[in-house]
């Protein structure tokens, strides 16, 4: 019986030799997808009518994290991008959020900008990019120095954040421009204002134009949509030039009254259009096929842009997971033809969840509310008025954090730290605030667990607040209708994360694992050093 078993995996051996399959040393591509605002739920919710090769290789074939979490607040989709790319979390890579107060400058700064740059492509108020706000580096950029650079690292998005912080700092960005469609770059990443040719050839198509003259209708029949609340209700946000948040959604009509161009972000066209230029990418750069390990950062931006406007409860975000199931089941098929199956590793992730829309819980009788980040804002300056005298006393309340005035409270020879203080324990008059954390006990005490732990790890020393808020459960900053994220609660930290492909083993693990431990997975796997601010840790289930 021995003798029959080493001989049947002797046969098998020379049978997947003989048809190219024996695995590398290394994989010719690895994939990292994000998608923005994916919950892991819905990959369980929508489950029945996914596609045999879509989401489903990472539930029937790879490696699934059943209790994978963001470990830091806030929650936003600069910080998540770079927290997953980087190994480690705000405090340590310094992307604190998509925009934040820079006190330094007396202005709010973007996550992604760069004055120093200019467009390369695309149009000149989106071509100031790069990574430069990020302080680490990334996963992408320790695979290019490894490998003397030979390695290409081509991140790609929608979001110009969501492609240039996971390209890291040496690799090539790509985003989409909402002013004229076409896909762009910078300064920062090209010496040349010139596209690469397979890039004009792409824009030259104006595949947009094509997409925004269909009509967005539900892939199944609407009375089909079970898992999601019926279509028109009073808590999804409505396109201007409609009257209702409801199917069919006819572009053609939508589209100047609503972005123009970039319109097409908030359909699942803009995860079509996505990967038709992910394609484009592969074959201009030849990723996955020139003896080296590449890297490829995609980014669905689309679903967060839905999610926002119709909540996740809507026909909307269901039709658009089953639209971009099978958008990633014809991917995979590329992949297997172009790169080979067993050739390439993938990972799939979110940069963040997201929380029910805060009337629909109303309805439903679950403690909810809306926070009025605008009234708060002139709490804060009459009670500083009050306690301090005349005085700029607060900068800034953003992000849920409290910016106060550090030089004016020195030139009055007040007790900063004491004011801090004072300021947290006034908004907790307010509510919808549960707790507030001033900047000096982040700064001296050390929080292992629950909120402050997860503030703390979020809190950089240089660029956040002074006095950080944690709303209450189902408690957002927003209107009526849609929803947004930010929190460190479980609906917006849990998120999904699965490796499928070179490499990787079938199974699922429901021990707690964090996106800061995807980085240093992957250096295991590919034998190239932790990028330099890692604070995760490998996933002991996916390389052992």
């Amino acid at each position: 019986m021995r003798k029959l078993a080493a001989l049947l995996v002797l046969l098998l051996g020379v049978q997947f030799f003989a048809f190219g399959q024996t695995p590398p040393e290394k994989p010719k591509l690895v994939v990292g997808i994000i998608v923005d605002q994916m919950r892991q739920e819905y990959l369980y919710r929508y489950k029945d009518r996914f596609v045999a090769e879509g989401f489903k290789r990472f539930l029937d074939h790879g490696f699934m994290l059943t209790n994978a979490h963001y470990n830091y607040i806030p929650t936003y989709t600069g910080p998540g991008h770079a927290s997953v790319y980087t190994g480690t979390t705000p405090a340590t890579h310094g992307i604190i959020a998509n925009e934040w107060y820079n006190r330094q400058l007396g202005k709010f700064i973007y996550c992604a900008e760069d004055s120093t740059v200019t467009n390369v492509g695309g149009t000149p108020e989106n071509g100031k990019i790069s990574p430069r706000n990020m302080l680490t580096t990334t996963i992408t950029d320790e695979l290019r120095f490894g490998t003397a650079k030979r390695s290409k690292v081509v991140g790609i998005a929608i979001k110009d954040r969501g492609a240039s912080l996971p390209a890291g700092h040496t690799g090539d960005a790509y985003w989409y421009d909402d002013v004229n469609g076409d896909f762009m770059t910078s300064t920062y990443y090209y010496d040349t204002l010139t596209l690469p040719k397979w890039v004009s050839e792409f824009n030259a198509k104006k595949l947009p134009d094509t997409y925004l003259k269909q009509t967005w209708n539900p892939l199944f029949p609407i009375e089909s949509y079970k898992n999601s609340l019926p279509d028109d209700n009073p808590y999804e946000g409505i396109f201007i030039g409609k009257t209702s948040p409801t199917f069919p959604y006819i572009l053609d009509s939508l589209k100047a009254a609503n972005g123009g161009y970039g319109l097409i972000s908030s359909t699942p066209f803009g995860n079509t259009l996505t990967l038709d230029f992910t394609y484009a990418a592969i074959e201009g750069e030849k990723l996955g096929q020139r003896g080296e390990t590449d890297f490829l950062a995609i980014s669905f931006s689309s679903p967060d842009y839905i999610g926002h406007r119709f909540g996740p409860s809507s026909i909307e975000v269901e039709d658009n997971y089953l639209r971009l199931d099978q958008e990633l089941a014809k991917f995979f098929d590329y992949l297997d033809k172009k790169i080979g199956k067993g050739q390439y590793l993938v990972f799939l992730s979110a940069d963040h969840a997201v929380a029910e829309v805060p009337a629909y819980m109303v309805s439903e009788e679950v403690p909810a509310g809306n926070f009025n980040s605008g009234m708060i804002l002139g709490q804060l300056k009459g009670f500083a008025q009050a306690m301090y005298g005349e005085g700029n006393w607060v900068l800034s309340y953003s992000n849920e954090q409290i910016f106060l005035n550090k030089d004016l409270a020195r030139e009055k020879k007040l007790d900063f730290e004491q004011m801090q203080r004072d300021f947290a324990d006034f908004v907790l008059r307010f509510k919808g605030v549960k707790e507030a954390y001033t900047a000096a006990d982040l700064r001296t005490q050390e929080f292992t667990q629950n909120r402050p732990g997860l503030l703390q790890l979020g809190y950089n020393h240089k660029a956040s607040g002074d006095v950080l808020l944690v709303l209450e459960p189902a408690w957002l900053t927003g209107g009526q209708r849609g929803t947004t994220h930010g929190s460190g609660y479980s609906y917006d930290t849990h998120v999904p994360l699965s490796f499928y492909g070179w490499g990787i083993k079938h199974g699922h693990s429901s021990e707690y694992t964090t996106v800061t431990d995807i980085a240093p997975t992957l250096a295991l796997l590919l034998k190239i050093k932790f990028p330099n601010g890692t604070t995760g840790k490998p996933i002991r289930a996916i390389v052992q």
